[in-house]
């Protein structure tokens, strides 16, 4: 039961890690990468689409994308939902490939970014110390029903501590990364 207890703590926190890796694929560096048109939505025949199924995205060179659409007749709609998007990116059309040129970051978007980035970060701690907080919740829960021991209650607890610290030092390592990443010129 306890076991149960741990192992879905773990998957939990290892999810909120995947998360947080996914908001930091979002955040932008200096560098063209496909996910940073992760969130945008194109209108495909009345239905709002993920970019990445009406067309292919690749990185042209360090500072460009190029956006291919599966149908020519796309071409619009997706270059009119980059600059929807809100991501203070300007797309120019050459044919049926859409570049998106990066802009290069100023210090004041870098610091905005990372001060983003820090947000993301405690908003996964938190998340991690709430799995926490629930798993030893249930092993109360488990005493108090008689179906385990104090001394199993503390031993999970301390595992659930060593666990929950061992997360926290990584999404302090992935923060400290993206940081760096972000404050490269």
């Amino acid at each position: 039961m306890i076991d149960e207890i741990k192992t879905d703590a773990k998957s939990r926190m290892e999810k909120s890690l995947e998360a947080l890796g996914h908001a930091f694929a979002k955040i932008r560096t200096g560098r063209a990468h496909p996910s940073i048109l992760d969130a945008v939505k194109v209108d495909y025949y009345g239905s709002e689409m993920p970019i990445a199924q009406v067309a292919n995205i690749n990185v042209e060179d360090a500072r460009t994308l190029a956006v291919t659409p599966w149908e020519k007749a796309m071409v619009g709609e997706i270059e009119k939902a980059i600059m929807k998007a809100d991501l203070g990116l300007n797309p120019s059309t050459a044919g049926a490939v859409i570049r998106v040129p990066m802009p290069p970051l100023t210090e004041e978007t870098r610091k905005g970014y990372t001060k983003q980035a820090r947000a993301e970060a405690e908003q996964a701690k938190v998340a991690v110390r709430n799995i926490r907080r629930d798993a030893m919740a249930q092993a109360k829960d488990l005493l108090k029903e008689k179906e385990i021991t104090e001394d199993d209650e503390r031993r999970f607890g301390d595992e659930i501590q060593k666990l929950t610290d061992d997360m926290v030092k990584r999404i302090d390592q992935l923060l400290a990364d993206k940081e760096v990443d972000l404050m490269e010129v």
